[in-house]
């Protein structure tokens, strides 16, 4: 309450892009004291042995992650654990930094609870945030989220996601291929059946023994994401992230659209792409994801673990909590003993 009544107001009076980046301060200001980070756990850190899980052979405390895209440069890691979350993704990620498209690049759509992002892939470089990322082992999963640098070229792309991922082979619990950023021009192009094939095949010959996933737009067709999931069981990566912002918005802003909108068309995806691997595949729901309902809904299609990233920008950082502990209501009410009981029983 304390968020929407005061924080959010403030918050939502400045530029989006601003209020993130003060947002961000503060979390990594809390996250280096240990004292502060401490009385944060407290307040809203939440576990419950029945929220455990073991995924693409990892153990995930809760199954509540921070999607990429909110922390992109690893500066608040040190408090993502302290607020509840399972696990976080950072990046996106590319080779050399880039300063991305040119602001305002972030609109919210406050009526749809929604945002609009063109971010076009800025961050610090792998590099830098290489080296904010502790070595394993960490408090929560630490996924790296991969991009394509702008000036590299379509057909040098598996080279540059490759070098990305190897300046995070001491630190980074799982990767995640991001072909599917609605910003980045001409990336989404990489999601076509021969090119994506050529790609997937160089990550998959990388001597790391993180998990990689693959993470998709929900924009494609069904058969355009039975293509992509086969190619992931091909070269035998561990999942699918389903999915990123999509372009199916009415508004003149360019840019990918998520939050509420977003919710249904996101579960569709995950039911699809369960029901095609019959639940060989582990996969990762993203997409309007706002409350404990919210989160069954995709976990019940057949997520294993889900993430919110404009679920906190709305809701604030007491969404953990609330969603953790609304899904062990939700467990109770159905008879499930445990989550991985109540992945894709819907």
């Amino acid at each position: 309450m304390f968020y929407k009544a005061l924080m959010r107001p403030w918050l939502f009076q400045t530029d989006p892009e601003a209020a993130h980046e003060r947002a961000l301060t503060l979390a990594a200001s809390l996250g280096r004291c240990r004292i502060t980070r401490d009385a944060v756990e407290t307040a809203f850190a939440f576990e419950d042995r029945r929220l455990r899980q073991t995924v693409f052979g990892i153990e995930f405390p809760n199954p509540v992650g921070l999607a990429a895209g909110y922390d992109k440069n690893a500066i608040g890691l040190e408090l993502w654990p302290a607020l509840g979350f399972g696990f976080a993704e950072i990046g996106s990620v590319t080779l050399c930094s880039q300063p991305g498209t040119k602001p305002p690049r972030i609109f919210r759509q406050v009526g749809q609870r929604s945002l609009i992002n063109c971010m076009g892939f800025h961050n610090d470089g792998a590099e830098a945030i290489a080296a904010r990322i502790p070595p394993q082992p960490h408090l929560i999963p630490v996924g790296v989220n991969v991009g394509k640098n702008n000036d590299v070229d379509l057909a040098h792309a598996g080279e540059n996601y490759a070098a990305t991922i190897d300046k995070f082979r001491d630190r980074a619990d799982f990767f995640v291929i991001n072909v599917s950023s609605p910003s980045t021009p001409g990336l989404r192009k990489l999601q076509d059946k021969e090119m994506l094939d050529e790609l997937l095949g160089r990550v998959a010959g990388l001597r790391t023994t993180a998990p990689v996933l693959l993470k998709i737009a929900p924009d494609l067709t069904f058969d355009q994401i039975d293509d992509a999931v086969g190619l992931v069981e091909r070269h035998k990566l561990a999942g699918v992230v389903a999915t990123n912002t999509t372009l199916d918005h009415s508004t003149p802003t360019w840019g990918g659209l998520s939050g509420a909108p977003l919710r249904a068309r996101a579960t569709e995806c995950v039911r699809h792409i369960r029901r095609q691997t019959r639940g060989r595949l582990p996969i990762v729901g993203v997409g309007g994801i706002f409350t404990a309902e919210d989160a069954y809904e995709k976990i019940r299609a057949g997520a294993c673990l889900v993430e919110v990233w404009t679920g906190m920008i709305y809701e604030g950082p007491f969404i953990v909590h609330n969603i953790n502990h609304g899904l062990l209501r939700l467990l109770a009410r159905d008879g499930f003993g445990s989550m991985a009981d109540a992945v894709g029983t819907e």
